[in-house]
Parts: structure tokens; C-alpha cells; sequence
């Protein structure tokens, strides 16, 4: 899996819900995403699906798809990669 990716998707998840007190740096490609002191709920997990689904050109089919993705910036890059093979 790529650092890049994961970079790059750190700094998407910063710009999209304009995270306060939070860097891309701050973001750990294992901690979760959803359901943590970050504070995304529904409507900014819809946003950033957009925002994913845009810059990289998938498709995420369902909630229960993004739920998965959207585990953990390493779980988003994985679905990623695997979508874009």
C-alpha cells in the first residue's frame, strides 16, 4: 500500500471537514476514522466519499462499502487500490 496514497488521503480528510487542531500529520493510517475524537459523523463521511470518489475516480456502491472503507485511512487506500486494479 502506498505512503503516498495515504498521504494524500490524510491531506483529504483534513481540507474536506475541515478538521480543527488537526494535521495530516496528526492522522494514523490505522486509528479509526468514524466513531472517534475526531468528531465525523454521517454528513461528513458523505462528504468525504464524494470527495474520494471524485479525486480518485471509484465508486463506493453503499453505506455499508464506505462504513468498511472509511474504517481507517490504511482500510481507505486499500479499498482505493483495490477499486482502481
Amino acid at each position: 500500500m502506498s505512503d503516498l496514497l495515504k498521504a494524500n488521503l490524510k491531506n483529504l480528510i483534513c481540507e474536506t471537514l475541515d478538521l480543527e487542531d488537526v494535521s495530516p500529520e496528526d492522522l494514523q493510517d490505522d486509528a479509526p476514522l468514524m466513531n472517534s475524537d475526531l468528531g465525523i459523523d454521517s454528513i461528513d463521511a458523505l462528504e468525504l466519499v464524494v470527495q474520494v470518489e471524485k479525486q480518485f475516480g471509484i465508486k463506493i456502491e453503499n453505506s455499508e462499502e464506505a462504513r468498511k472503507a472509511l474504517a481507517s485511512v490504511a482500510s481507505l487506500a486499500e479499498f482505493i487500490e483495490s477499486k482502481q486494479r
